[in-house]
């Protein structure tokens, strides 16, 4: 019976050990950005090492040499739409991004596929979507922890940024807002659109510079459905101006100053006023 006990202990002992797991921190997190750039979703998941005293770039990370951006599993990256880096086209899709870090540049390279642990165990040129060129500049001070941003963004593209100890090496890439935004409009507009479909298509070309005349028919619907509406008010105002109808736009933008004062919206008070200002009617 003892015997039976001691052995009951040991399996039970045995069992809560296979089931316990130990929880510590890595030593290079993981880290997602989701950004959306226009149209465009761009998603990126990578490990962040730190420097820890550590002469990074020439040293830890060879010059010349691919590396893997990063640490742990390959970085990877991932493009809901075509995109254009360097004047070349990157078809959607995920990549994995490896780089070969110089000085004063880097050789960023898209590759096919996103399952390797660091490199891959064979590397394959035929796995290369792309290779582009980045800049690499000094920065006055030290990024302790490897850092991936999306930054400069803008409706037609943004910049990769890839940052660590002193360096920062950048590299912009373009997305297909326009031609995406201008499809929607076209199927919008050649179906049944509503207010709010005229009041974006309006305000979206003439933020483009596009089609003043299509803008000025779209803003003017979208103000006979909403009369009043002070953004709406505001938006034709400046369409106006830009068609030269300076009377119009100066007496559009005090019917949109005095909806604003009505519904106490501050901002658009302040808008319509320097604007009236600019055109010499205040």
């Amino acid at each position: 019976m003892k015997n039976f006990i001691l052995i009951l202990m040991l399996l039970c002992a045995s069992s809560s050990g296979a089931l316990a797991q130990i929880e510590t921190p890595q030593p290079s997190p993981s880290a997602k950005i989701e950004q959306k750039i226009g149209l465009t979703d761009v998603s990126i998941e990578y490990s962040r090492p730190n420097m820890r005293g550590r002469e990074i770039f020439g040293n830890l990370v060879p010059y010349n040499e691919v590396w893997r951006t990063g640490a742990n599993e390959n970085t990877s990256i991932s493009f809901s739409d075509d995109v254009m880096i360097n004047g070349e086209k990157l078809p959607k899709g995920e990549y994995s991004i490896y780089t070969i870090p110089k000085q004063g540049e880097w050789e960023v390279i898209f590759y096919t596929t996103t399952d390797n642990w660091g490199l891959p165990q064979e590397w394959d040129e035929n796995n290369i979507a792309l290779k582009a060129t980045a800049r690499a500049q000094q920065l006055p001070f030290d990024m302790e922890t490897f850092t991936i941003m999306v930054d400069e963004l803008h409706n037609d593209g943004a910049t990769l940024n890839f940052i660590w100890a002193n360096i920062v090496a950048a590299l912009p890439f373009e997305v297909p807002t326009d031609a995406k935004a201008t499809a929607s409009i076209e199927k919008v507009m050649s179906g049944q659109p509503g207010p709010n479909d005229y009041f974006a298509a309006a305000s979206y070309y003439h933020d483009q510079k596009k089609d003043m005349d299509k803008a000025y028919t779209w803003i003017q619907k979208a103000a006979e459905a909403n009369e009043g509406a002070f953004w709406i008010l505001r938006r034709k105002s400046l369409i106006e101006a830009e068609m030269g109808k300076k009377e119009e736009a100066i007496a559009t933008a005090k019917q949109s100053l005095a909806a604003a004062e009505k519904a106490g919206n501050k901002d658009y008070v302040k808008m319509n006023k320097d604007s009236l200002q600019e055109w010499g009617a205040m």
